[in-house]
Order: C-alpha cells, then structure tokens, then sequence
C-alpha cells in the first residue's frame, strides 16, 4: 500500500489520493500512509467485491469532481519500473479524459501464466503520447497451462492487471447500464453523504449490494474499453507463489523467513510469526504459520485458497479468517 501511494504521488497530490478498505483496516492505513486525507478514505463495512468498492468510490469523487478521471489500483502489486509505469498511465488518463472510453492496462505477458485473467486486444485506436491504444475484443478467464502457450504465441494477448482508468460519472453511468441494483444502492448511499445518518445508510445498504467484480459486471459487457499494453515489470502478489518469486532462497530454491529448519526439502515456502516450524522430505510447498492457524499448500494449487477459506467459513472457524 506504501509503495503504491509513493507511484501516485509522482502524478497527483496527497489529496487526491483515495483508499477503499473494510472498517477493521482504518487504524491501519492511517498509521502505514499518513499523507493520505482521512476524509479520502473510504471505508466499506463488509466486502461486496470491486463493483461495489469502485461504485463507492466514484460516487465520493463524483461530489468533489464529476468530470474526474480516477485512476483505480490494487494496492498489491509489484512494480519494477515506476517512471515507464507513470508514462502509460498518463497515457490512459488522456484516453479517459473524453469521457468517452474506459481504459485498463494490460500486461505484456513473459510467460504461459495459468493464475491470471486475460485481454485481447482488437485494431488500434490511437497512440497517445507514444503509449499504443487498442479495443478491446474481449476478456478472458484464467487459461489451462496450454491455452496460456496459446495466448502468449498469438502476440495481442495482455494479462488483466485489475488497473483501470476511467471518468468518474462514465463508470457510474456504466454501472447503471449493466448493474442497476447497485447503481440505486450506491445512489442512496449518496444522498447520506456529509450527515449524522450516512454510517447506518451506508452500512443498511452496502451490506445488501451485488458481491460482483468489476470485471465481470462491466468491463466484459462494455463495447467501449480500451487497453493499453504495460511492460513495466508487473507481478500481482496477492498469491504466495507470486510473493516467493521476490524472496531470497537457498541454494535449493526454498524460503524461509521466521524461525525453522528445512531437511531435504526444495522448492518450499515456509513463512512463521511464531513458533518453530520444521520441514522433512518435501516439496513445492506453501507453509505458512499464524498465531491461531497453518496452511499447508502444494504449489500448484496456490490459486485455490478460496476454496480453503469457503470450507473453513462453512465449519465455523471464521475466527482465523
């Protein structure tokens, strides 16, 4: 999160950056990024998905400036180049600046990657300030290993970075479009702004809204997205392997950060806060130790934790969730 508000300031002042995150988070990011504005951060009492995380804060923008262009970025990526990845963003703020197109950035692929969704691109629209644009033709979901092959060969396909760049009343009139009853939430949402009754409206509300991604609610539904490609050493490391692939390992490809041992083991990640944890004879694991609970993980089913989460949920330990 500090790294990616450090990226925005190189565009815009502290006042002008936004946060959306659950309530249990507030103290949290006024500690870790105090520049940013109280008032600018928003807070969702329970998760409804990025629709209703973005509708949300289109419609805080919308109060201070409709024509606004917001910038939306999860805030756990990797970014290797900053100066190149501010270019293109430029770039797509004067795409989006019109009113007219919804930009996202798609990743110039370097590998067959299973783990993430895909973008194909169409003819070329434009070349903003050096930065190619393209139509989008259509949006994919997570490929098997040989469609991915497939994908990386044919040249115009761009891994979905979840980085989108759009007019704040284009995204709020695009939510009405295709999802009416969170456009009419986020409405009424609205009109609590700035009085005593805004928290119960907001919590009444939100917690009945769509649990939709953005994705799936507009962006593969909208005929007028544009993507321009990135190639600004990009990695999303919202999964452990994607976060081991910046760790330091040992001359047998194993991390381990905490304290432990690790006996004829390879390619293991081992992460512990507090107790001593001890591997033997095994590999391409994910281990990693709480105060209150362990995932044991073959890496190949690293981008399954939901269902480890939906099955914990449903056997009543949301405590460790």
């Amino acid at each position: 999160m500090q790294k990616t508000v450090d990226r925005l300031r190189r565009l815009v002042e502290p006042e002008q950056i936004y946060i959306v995150t659950g309530k249990a988070y507030y103290d949290l990011v006024l500690d870790q990024v105090p520049e940013v504005l109280k008032e600018n951060i928003i807070l969702e009492p329970v998760g409804r998905d990025t629709a209703a995380a973005i509708g949300l804060s289109a419609v805080a923008i919308s109060r201070r400036d409709p024509d606004g262009v917001m910038i939306v970025l999860p805030a756990d990526h990797y970014i290797a180049d900053e100066e190149h990845f501010c270019e293109v963003l430029e770039s797509a703020v004067a795409a989006a600046a019109p009113g007219s197109a919804l930009v996202t950035i798609g990743i110039t692929p370097n590998r067959p990657e299973t783990g993430f969704g895909y973008i194909a691109s169409g003819r070329l629209y434009d070349v903003i300030e050096g930065n190619p644009a393209y139509l989008v033709d259509r949006f994919t979901e997570k490929p098997d290993y040989e469609r991915a092959l497939e994908y990386l060969a044919r040249g115009n396909y761009y891994w979905n970075s979840g980085i989108f760049v759009w007019r704040a009343d284009l995204i709020l009139h695009e939510i009405e479009r295709r999802l009416p009853g969170l456009h009419a939430g986020l409405l009424q949402i609205a009109g609590a702004f700035g009085t005593e009754g805004y928290d119960s409206t907001l919590l009444k509300i939100f917690t009945d809204l769509p649990k939709i991604s953005i994705d799936y609610g507009v962006m593969e539904k909208a005929g007028n997205v544009l993507v321009l490609p990135g190639n600004f050493g990009w990695d999303d490391v919202g999964s452990w392997t994607a976060l081991e692939s910046y760790k330091e390992k040992d001359e047998r490809g194993n991390c381990l950060e905490g304290r432990g041992v690790l006996v004829d083991t390879n390619n293991t990640l081992v992460l512990t806060s507090d107790k001593v944890v001890a591997t033997l004879g095994v590999e391409d694991l994910i281990v990693v130790e709480g105060r209150d609970s362990i995932l044991i993980c073959h890496k190949e089913h690293a981008q399954e934790i939901k269902k480890v989460i939906s099955a914990l949920h449903e056997q009543g330990y949301k405590e460790v969730l």
